[in-house]
């Protein structure tokens, strides 16, 4: 399914002890998209530098060197020795996931969340893969899970409106917004939903 979108929002998270958002928007045509808040961007050290440097395109043969090949390989060591090391688990999903391979990063998201099903940082991540492949109805799933335990979640509550803007819904997406700003309209997130319901 295609969308033409009308405000395309690119978005860029930081996760630290807060999460930090921020967004660009831009017109185009006849309908409305808005990704929905990822939980991270990618560390900025000498391995992930080079991951960015050989990642801006799909990987293959012309374009994955021994470096990365030999980091996924250390990154999946170390689920290996320890099934149960969310650590390792994250790092190795979050590597396949920046590396395009996003249904094979899923499953450990997934086992993470078998172990610790209040991580929001893991419902975010599959929020996003879920998003970028456009099955919006699991990209919601995963956000109302967040919201199942903690109901006052700006982002998942953010997400929501956003999944709904992207499908034309405006009134839904209004209605989360709305919510998003009354929990508190001075949070980076409150800021960005007052943003977008300025741009429906």
């Amino acid at each position: 399914m295609k969308f033409k979108p009308v405000y395309l929002y690119g978005i860029l998270v930081i996760v630290a002890v807060s999460l930090l958002i921020i967004v660009g928007i831009q017109e185009t045509s006849d309908s409305t998209e808005a990704p929905v808040i990822n939980n991270q961007t990618m560390p900025d050290d000498d391995v992930h530098k080079e991951l960015k440097n050989q990642i801006g395109n799909t990987p293959g043969k012309e374009n994955v060197s021994e470096e990365y090949r030999k980091k996924l390989a250390e990154f999946k060591e170390a689920v290996d020795k320890n099934p149960s090391d969310t650590l390792a688990m994250r790092n190795y999903a979050d590597f396949l996931s920046a590396s395009h391979k996003m249904n094979e990063a899923i499953p450990y998201y997934e086992k993470i969340l078998q172990i610790n099903s209040k991580r929001t940082d893991i419902y975010f991540s599959l929020a996003l893969i879920y998003y970028n492949k456009q099955d919006f109805a699991k990209c919601e799933e995963v956000n109302k899970e967040v919201l199942s335990f903690d109901p006052s979640n700006q982002m998942a509550l953010y997400n929501i409106g956003a999944i709904a803007a992207t499908q034309g819904n405006k009134e839904k997406a209004k209605e989360f917004w709305n919510q998003v700003v009354s929990i508190n309209a001075e949070s980076e997130t409150g800021k960005l939903a007052i943003e977008s319901l300025s741009k429906l």
